[in-house]
Formats: structure tokens, sequence, C-alpha cells
């Protein structure tokens, strides 16, 4: 599974969370490795540099094999709660769409 990151021009993501991510990433989706080829996150701030509620966005984008990429997105005060929402909506997802495939 292949995890690329990507941000808007309001962010920079350093290597320490990077890493972090990678690594949440990988755990919390460790299930369905076998079945995504990618994952593609795009975190922003929606209001750039100005202040607001629920302005961090995450957008996770996951290829499965044979399939139609899937995404989700979710908003929150931190990024780390953007990523965190995002996460489940998207094990939420694949725990359906995996579950149908298993069941044919």
């Amino acid at each position: 599974m292949t995890i690329q990151i990507n941000t808007d021009k309001n962010l920079t993501v350093h290597e320490s969370f990077n890493a972090k991510l990678h690594s949440l990433l990988s755990r919390e989706l460790n299930r369905y490795s076998e079945n995504i080829t990618r994952l593609e996150v795009h975190l922003s701030d929606e209001n750039g540099n100005k202040e607001g509620q629920n302005d961090k966005r995450c957008m996770i984008e996951a290829r499965i094999e044979g399939r139609q990429p899937i995404a989700v997105k979710d908003l929150g005060n931190t990024h780390d709660l953007a990523i965190s929402g995002a996460i489940e909506k998207l094990k939420s997802v694949l725990n359906s769409l995996l579950g149908k495939l298993s069941n044919h």
C-alpha cells in the first residue's frame, strides 16, 4: 500500500508529522492493505491564515484493486481531528464495500 501526502500552499508537513501520519494510516488500515493499492491524503486549511472553526480539511482517496477509487473527507479544528475523522469514515466505507465483496 503506497501512501502519498499532499498539502495546499498554506500548509507545510514536517518529516516527523509525515512519519506519524504514515504510521497511523498503516496501523488503522492494515486489515485492508491487501485490497488498497494506494492512499492519497490531501490536507488543507480552508481559511488559509485566518482563524476559523473546523477549517482544517483531510480528504483521503483510497485506490482499491479492480475498483473505482473511494474518497472521504472530514473537517476539524485541527488536522489531527480531521485526519482521524476521515480515517473512521474510510474504514466504514471499506467495511461495507469489502464485506459485500466477500459475501459474493
